[in-house]
């Protein structure tokens, strides 16, 4: 119990995070429509997920893993289907310059926007469980 309370918060506040930055992910209602999209995307990851990662199995060895990411779009998919109050759509990343490098201005379509949130949460849900750790 506790560590699903863990994990609903850690995935609310990844999600409040990612909402601030990525333009695509807007959630309205407040405080509880992010706790509550916690809650729905924690129970995701543990029933969900692992029934995901069994079907995806041999494109998950195919593709050394990379294939994970589509099951977490899926994923958040199935949460925007539950969740009214969540919706991902295209968005258009500016591009970055720093030090020399320079990332060019990039749209992102609806599905490879539903990837890189999948992506970034997954990271930052990593993140903040490594500091609750400590």
């Amino acid at each position: 119990m506790k560590s699903l309370l863990r994990n609903t918060l850690i995935n609310a506040l990844s999600l409040f995070l990612l909402a601030q930055v990525i333009s695509g992910l807007n959630i309205s209602g407040g405080f509880i429509a992010y706790v509550l999209a916690g809650f729905c995307l924690t129970l995701l990851f543990l029933v969900l997920k692992p029934l995901l990662n069994l079907i995806s199995l041999p494109l998950n060895a195919v593709t050394l893993g990379l294939f994970s990411f589509i099951t977490n779009g899926i994923l958040f998919y199935l949460l925007t289907v539950f969740i009214p109050n969540v919706s991902i759509s295209s968005f258009t990343f500016k591009g970055a310059n720093y030090a020399g490098f320079i990332i060019p201005k990039v749209e992102v379509s609806t599905f490879f926007a539903f990837i890189v949130i999948a992506l970034l949460q997954s990271f930052l849900f990593a993140f903040f469980k490594w500091i609750a750790k400590k």
